[in-house]
């Protein structure tokens, strides 16, 4: 299934170069959301909030009342999960906050589940050359993806792996290194980070791998 994504930042919709540089902007929001309505769900991502710089809430807020969307971005605490959903959100990406010192935090991932429910969680995986990234990716800790999948699959719905060596670049996604998450657990996956062409789409969802999409999309190389 293709994911159309959504990532804000000072008040606009943008997409950026491994997270870090700004290549395309738009603010003609109702008419991303009136082609974007025919997909069963959009990733909804608050760049700032992520970051730690300030947050987009308003737009969080006028995005999921229109469209189904899982939302992500600075969600960082149980209640700030709880408010996600309230405000419509299908269910909501949690990402940096499952790391502290450095180290898995399974007890924040069971609290999470258990205020929530699991089928309401997707955790992000967000790998830069084959360790997992916080912190809006600037920072790395010595964690593999799969130690962050064998950690924490019993609290969460699905994974969201986000590749960021190729991240906005559309150079295409390492399938092979979603093969290998694939093998060690049921939970759903999701792969981000570069993936361009319908027939990258098609073999990840013969293998039962939804496929977030957001530059080419925007750049028009893929029609929606």
């Amino acid at each position: 299934m293709l994911i159309p994504s959504i990532d804000l930042m000072g008040g606009k919709i943008v997409q950026l170069v491994q997270g870090e540089r700004k290549a395309l902007e738009f603010d003609d929001f109702d008419s991303w959301i009136e082609r974007f309505r025919k997909y069963p769900l959009i990733q909804l991502i608050d760049l700032d909030a992520a970051m730690g710089k300030g947050d987009n809430g308003s737009l969080v807020s006028y995005f999921a009342a229109r469209l189904p969307c899982q939302v992500g971005g600075g969600i960082r605490t149980v209640q700030k999960a709880e408010s996600m959903l309230e405000l419509g959100a299908r269910k909501v990406i949690i990402g940096s906050s499952l790391v502290q010192n450095r180290e898995i935090d399974a007890s924040f991932a069971a609290s999470l589940a258990s205020a929530v429910g699991r089928g309401n969680l997707v955790f992000a995986i967000d790998s830069r050359r084959g360790k997992v990234a916080t912190n809006g990716w600037r920072n790395r800790a010595d964690i593999s993806p799969a130690q962050m999948i064998r950690a924490l699959q019993p609290w969460c719905d699905a994974f969201l792996y986000t590749h960021i060596d190729t991240e906005g670049t559309m150079q295409g996604f390492p399938v092979d290194v979603i093969c290998q998450l694939r093998t060690i657990t049921e939970c759903h996956l999701i792969a981000a980070g570069g993936i361009t062409t319908q027939e990258e789409i098609d073999r990840l969802e013969s293998m039962g791998i939804d496929a977030v999409v957001g530059m080419a999309i925007y750049s028009s190389v893929l029609k929606v």
